[in-house]
Parts: structure tokens; C-alpha cells; sequence
């Protein structure tokens, strides 16, 4: 089937809106679901969204767009491991629940719909050896790692009792231009603030893709033939210590301090998340495209240029 209109949850957050974007470019029609205002109608049709729906995920939610889409990719949901220890009800409400009523959708309104929903690495937890590869077992050590292994498992459970086609895109630590929240952030802000300390020990390893790579790594999941259940691993492959990634901030943003590191890990953080790619690059023929230092240093001047007041 050839997708011609694909609805994206969650499209007026970071992943959803670049995803929209990427497919909009691709010529599809994107009609776009969740929380968030636009700011026009200008900047939405910027982000490529046609239509926007602003509600919950839910299935009379969903139903009420105007169009029944070819495809579903599922980005709407909580994406903090701080947050769900600090909430844990909701970040099961934002994971699960919508997980739930996108699936319910399909299973009662578009049934020949190709769903792709957004997971995580936190499915993973602690691992005893890198990279991880889809079919390793898993033994998350967050709420929010808990709610996506549960969520994944609701998609095989709706695959196998009701036939519908899902794919499933574990990714790793996703950045870019635009992201309000995580590290990159969360470091700038101290940079520019003046503070240094950071959790760990600067060695806990990261697998970075940018969300342009994503974005494209989603549109080959949507033209590549799939069984009913599918699960790949969205990531680079190569991991990168914190400390490194710190060090570029620190001297693209034209402090000549360095990071002072705790010793200490935050809950629910492990030592290492680095992803084996074969399976994705095989099967799909797709390689990200951009390497970490250079993200880094766009990130650095997206910061200093609109994020700074």
C-alpha cells in the first residue's frame, strides 16, 4: 500500500515535529494530534502539519480527525526518566494510555494502517555487555523504562491478537536544535549560569542521533515491507563518554571552565546505553548522516541564539 496521509501524536513536541516536517518534505499529507499551541498557522504549516487536531490521544480523539491515515507514528508521551520517578502515575498515563488508545483506534477504525510508535533504550535498563541489540533481553531501572517495555508489549499483544501491523523504533539518546530538556540543555544552561558540577563520573557512555536522522530513519520504516510486528533500534552505534560531548560545549560556548563531576549516579541513569545497529542498517538500508561532534556545535549555536534571552 502506498502511504499517501499519516498522522502523527504528539506533533507539536521535538521528535513529532521534525518527524512532520521530514514527511511533509516527503510529499505526505501529515495530519498532527496532541497538546500545544502553534504559535500561527504559519509556524504550524512550517513544521509541514496541513491539519492540527489539539487533544488528548484518545480513540474519540483520534476519530475526530478528518482523515482516516494510512500510516500512525506514535511520538506523543512522556519522555523524562526524572519525571517519572518524581510522577510515575502520570508518566504512565502519557505513555501507556496513549499507547493504548492509538492501538484501540486502528484495531476499530483503520485497520490496514501501519503503526510506528516511538520507544526507548530505557527499555534496556542495565546490560551486561554493549552494544544492545533488539533481541537481548531487557531489565529497565526507571518507571519510565518500565511503561515502555509495557508499551511495547501492548503492540505485540495487539499484533498477535488482532493483526495489525506495528513496528516498534527503540531510541537512544535523540538531540538537536530545538530540544528545551536532557543534557545538551540542561548543560548549557549551567555553562552560561556559571555551574560546573554534573552527575557521574563523565565516563557513562551515550549513543547521540540527531533528530534529522530520526526523522529520516522514521520515512524509511514507513516504505520499507514489514511483517506484523517489527522492532529496530534507532541509534549510531557508537558511544560517546559525557565527559567528551561536555568538553565541545564547554569551548563552543566560550567558557574556559570544565565539568566537575559528582561520582554519583542519578536514579534511574545507567553506565552505558550504546546501540547495535545492524539489524536497522541491514534491513533498511539507512545510516545516520550526522556525527556527534558536529551536532554538538549546532546545538551550542541554536543555544546561544535563541535560547538566551
Amino acid at each position: 500500500m502506498k502511504i499517501q496521509s499519516v498522522l502523527v501524536t504528539g506533533a507539536h513536541g521535538f521528535i513529532g515535529r521534525n518527524v512532520a516536517r521530514h514527511l511533509s518534505r516527503q510529499g505526505l499529507k501529515v495530519i498532527g494530534i496532541g497538546h500545544g499551541k502553534w504559535s500561527s498557522v504559519d509556524e504550524q504549516k512550517l513544521w509541514g502539519i496541513s491539519e492540527w487536531r489539539s487533544s488528548d490521544i484518545t480513540v474519540d480523539g483520534l476519530r475526530a480527525c478528518e482523515v482516516v491515515p494510512d500510516s500512525i507514528i506514535h511520538c506523543a508521551g512522556s519522555g523524562s526518566v526524572g519525571l517519572s520517578i518524581q510522577n510515575p502515575l502520570d508518566d504512565f498515563e502519557r505513555n501507556l494510555n496513549t499507547t493504548l488508545n492509538v492501538l484501540e483506534y486502528v484495531r476499530l477504525y483503520a485497520s490496514t494502517a501501519k503503526v510506528i510508535t516511538i520507544s526507548s533504550a530505557g527499555v534496556y535498563g542495565e546490560v551486561e555487555k554493549l552494544p544492545m541489540a533488539e533481541g537481548d533481553s531487557i531489565n529497565p531501572i526507571s518507571p519510565y523504562g518500565v511503561h515502555k517495555k509495557i508499551a511495547e508489549e501492548l503492540c505485540k499483544s495487539y499484533v498477535d491478537h488482532f493483526g495489525l501491523n506495528v513496528t516498534v523504533l527503540r531510541l537512544f539518546s535523540v538531540y538537536g536544535p530545538g530540544l528545551k530538556k536532557q543534557l545538551l540543555w540542561d548543560a548549557c544552561n549551567k555553562i552560561m549560569g556559571g555551574e560546573y558540577k554534573f552527575f557521574g563520573t563523565g565516563n557513562e557512555l551515550r549513543d547521540w542521533i540527531h533528530v534529522t536522522d530520526v526523522a529520516k530513519l522514521v520515512a524509511c520504516l514507513l516504505t520499507t515491507s514489514s511483517s506484523n510486528f517489527n522492532l529496530y533500534n534507532g541509534a549510531t552505534g557508537l558511544g560517546t563518554p559525557i565527559t567528551d560531548i561536555l568538553k565541545l560545549l564547554f569551548t563552543a560556548l566560550d567558557s574556559k571552565e570544565s565539568a566537575i563531576f559528582t561520582g554519583s549516579a542519578r536514579q534511574g541513569d545507567p553506565i552505558g546505553y550504546v546501540a547495535d545497529v545492524t539489524k536497522t542498517s541491514q534491513v533498511l538500508a539507512w545510516d545516520p548522516k550526522i556525527k556527534w561532534h558536529q551536532g554538538v556545535l549546532e546545538y551550542a549555536e541554536w543555544f546561544k541564539h535563541h535560547a538566551i534571552n
